[in-house]
């Protein structure tokens, strides 16, 4: 595998791992199992030891967390709350307390203490106290800044308000994890989907009366800042913690080599299902604060801290059907339909079954007895059949060979690169023939990266469906308002408002637009390959009958899958008509050829703060379209800092000191007329 290849598939990785960290961080919803987001966070580190030309800034070992939520006032916190490296077996506590050994300089005789301390799967939150006194809450946030939730933290029971102790540090941020007892959880089950999301979602409720309803609990479990305390060990300091009034983990152990880490692991697993709280691993640290201090961090982790991940959980129960859903590009998935089950705390009733390759692998029919894992995740899956239970009348699944929402055939289509057929069947309807196919590409169209309609979710394109109002994505310029406004659950204000949202999208750009048609292949940046290069969307119009489509294979990073998937898309007479009606409700905005020698050429910038009248995005086209380059933090390559209203102050102080020259929004846009 050549250099660009071993590259492209990396970036592809990064790509993957922050779409998993936006949805599971910001939106409450985990996308795949963390044993599988694991394995990925493994794979991205071990190709950049493998390959030292790889670095991203989004990679997982330099960012902790997501971005805080736009929602919360955002804090800095004073130490930044970092991730931990992750064992899964005895082998890799070994290796360890190998780099332990060897960084200290010591020999195996040196004996290492650890605090074991089993790992809540919740919500890690920061607890600011001055002068005795609760003063900030905050999540964890990207690591580095938090979202400001105090309020809402001081409405659980277990957190202090006030601390009289007169060994209590005049001022300590004390770290701990949010969560919700999986015998609370039952009766709040309905409005989430496990205790973790419901932890996540109580807290981030705008409003503190609606947080004080949720039974949350905290357990607390280190410190990040601290003035003045006298403790030596973590050990020590967790006693501390209850006797200033925290609650701790009852579990929490000392404990000498890795052997009877072994024996403590499989005690804790063996519990697991006991306990009335989720755990997803134990937590070691080395007891000593001193070699704690020695060790430090290396990128976004402690040298003196591992998680000892549990095995994923797991249940045996019984196939009641198999579902056959339908995705936006004609994709079949089989789900199973299971008697419920409880694992880890979730009440489970459907598996995936990925595609048909799995069924006939695994031999998965109507009737089997089967293990399902969940590993901490909302998206089950089935490990494997018990032969022994299956009722000897049961028959073999047979796939469908016709869609089941337009009775189109199905097929399988010949991947280029692996030179075998796809694992996935698909429906061979290429438009919006098909109505599953359909609903699935209005809602891309509409979706954040697309359109970015605000109030048209999924729930609604599909109510809209049902009743005739959106057909195509054309229809969503031309809603029956009066009718939406007698309909159940909309009022004057709500359809005013959505109206409004609809409006405000009739200006779009050229990438966004082609993105949003929801042709198969064509993601955003490829989307954005292909505007730069037709620079018109009269141009991309034109595309089918100036027969110019082959052209694009110029394009690098567009290739024949690629080209294939636009010439079916242009052959569709449904997409013809799409394309031609959207592009007379639509404004769509031309792409703009950057200047090669424009005014900023060779020139670094970097944007902190809100910039007047001008979005983030914008301004960043603007520099990169003037031949400027943007970049990702404060060096002394950088040549401007760009500052807006409300700046970070860290990176104003930090260009200071690199002498950075800084520039105010008008003295920015004015070297954009300096054509020297």
């Amino acid at each position: 595998m050549n250099d660009a290849k071993i590259k492209n598939d990396y970036l592809k990785k990064i790509k993957k791992i922050n779409e998993l960290n936006e949805s599971y961080y910001d939106k409450n919803r985990p996308l795949i199992p963390d044993n599988e987001y694991d394995l990925l966070k493994k794979e991205i580190t071990d190709l950049e030891k493998k390959y030292k030309f790889l670095s991203h800034k989004d990679s997982p070992s330099k960012i902790v967390g997501f971005k805080p939520s736009k929602n919360f006032k955002k804090i800095q916190h004073k130490v930044p709350m970092l991730s931990l490296s992750n064992a899964f077996s005895e082998t890799d506590l070994i290796n360890f307390e190998k780099k332990i050994f060897n960084f200290l300089d010591k020999k195996g005789d040196f004996k290492i203490q650890y605090s074991a301390e089993p790992k809540i799967d919740g919500i890690s939150a920061s607890l600011v106290y001055k002068n005795g006194k609760l003063v900030t809450g905050l999540s964890r946030g990207d690591g580095k800044e938090g979202e400001d939730i105090t309020e809402n933290l001081k409405t659980i029971k277990d957190i202090p308000h006030t601390i009289t102790y007169k060994d209590f540090p005049d001022e300590i941020d004390i770290r701990g994890e949010v969560f919700i007892k999986n015998s609370d959880f039952k009766k709040l089950s309905d409005n989430f989907a496990n205790p973790r999301n419901a932890a996540s979602g109580s807290l981030r409720q705008k409003n503190p009366k609606d947080t004080k309803k949720i039974p949350l609990k905290f357990i607390a479990y280190t410190f990040g800042f601290v003035k003045e305390m006298k403790i030596s060990n973590q050990s020590d300091f967790l006693k501390k913690l209850s006797e200033w009034g925290f609650k701790t983990n009852p579990f929490n152990k000392l404990i000498e080599g890795v052997n009877n880490l072994m024996i403590n692991y499989d005690k804790i697993e063996k519990k697991r299902n006991e306990l009335d709280f989720d755990i997803d691993g134990i937590v070691y640290k080395i007891n000593n604060f001193q070699l704690q201090k020695r060790l430090g961090n290396v990128a976004n982790a402690p040298r003196w801290a591992i998680a000892h991940k549990f095995s994923a959980n797991n249940g045996v129960s019984k196939i009641v059907d198999i579902d056959i859903q339908i995705g936006r590009t004609g994709a079949l998935t089989p789900v199973a339909k299971i008697n419920p089950i409880n694992i880890g705390g979730v009440l489970v009733s459907n598996a995936t079954l990925h595609n048909e390759d799995e069924i006939n692998r695994k031999d998965i029919r109507i009737g089997d007895t089967v293990i399902v894992e969940r590993a901490g995740d909302v998206i089950p899956h089935i490990i494997s059949v018990d032969i022994k239970k299956r009722n000897i009348k049961s028959t073999k699944f047979v796939f469908p060979k016709s869609c089941p929402s337009c009775g189109s055939k199905t097929i399988k289509e010949f991947n280029l690169t692996t030179k075998k057929q796809d694992a996935v069947r698909r429906c061979s309807s290429e438009g919006f023939e098909c109505k599953k196919v359909a609903i699935e590409k209005i809602k891309h169209f509409v979706s954040k990266e697309g359109l970015n309609i605000d109030g048209l979710g999924k729930k609604i394109v599909e109510n809209f469906w049902k009743l005739n109002l959106i057909k195509l994505p054309q229809d969503i310029f031309n809603l029956n308002y009066e009718k939406i406004k007698n309909m159940e659950g909309w009022g004057i204000q709500s359809v005013s408002n959505l109206k409004y949202s609809i409006d405000a999208r009739k200006n779009i750009s050229f990438e966004r637009f082609i993105y949003a048609l929801g042709i198969r292949h064509i993601g955003l940046e490829n989307a954005k390959l292909i505007a730069k290069s037709l620079k018109s969307s009269k141009n991309f119009l034109n595309l089918s009958k100036s027969g110019k489509i082959n052209e694009l294979l110029n394009i690098d990073g567009i290739g024949e899958t690629q080209i294939n998937s636009i010439k079916n898309f242009f052959l569709n007479k449904t997409n013809l008509k799409v394309l031609n009606e959207l592009s007379q409700v639509l404004s769509i905005k031309n792409s703009n050829e950057a200047k090669k020698n424009g005014p900023l050429k060779e020139k670094t910038f970097l944007l902190t703060g809100k910039l007047d009248g001008i979005s983030r995005a914008e301004a960043k086209s603007i520099i990169e379209q003037n031949s400027g380059t943007i970049v990702s933090g404060i060096t002394k390559k950088l040549n401007y800092l760009i500052v807006g209203d409300k700046p970070t102050k860290k990176k104003i102080d930090t260009a200071k000191q690199l002498k950075v020259k800084i520039l105010n929004q008008k003295e920015w846009l004015s070297m954009l007329d300096n054509t020297s």
